[in-house]
């Protein structure tokens, strides 16, 4: 299974942007994203940025994903 996860751009240079997430910093390929820039946070699987997030779903979707590693259901059955 492959999980694609929001990651913050911190530099673009051309088609390529530095991301970061949890302090792990990796380049992403950026052709598919319009307006992109450093702030924005995409989805990034398997080094290409495959879309543009508003940071409240970035900051939920990467809240939920620590949620699971922890083991966690958040209230739910």
């Amino acid at each position: 299974m492959c999980l694609a996860i929001p990651m913050k751009v911190i530099a673009i240079s051309g088609p390529v942007a530095e991301v970061e997430e949890a302090g792990v910093r990796k380049q992403a390929r950026v052709d598919l994203i319009e307006d992109l820039a450093v702030g924005d946070y995409v989805i990034v699987h398997a080094g290409v940025a495959i879309e543009k997030l508003n940071p409240e779903e970035a900051r939920e979707t990467l809240r939920l994903f620590a949620e699971m590693m922890q083991g966690g259901d958040g209230g739910r059955a």
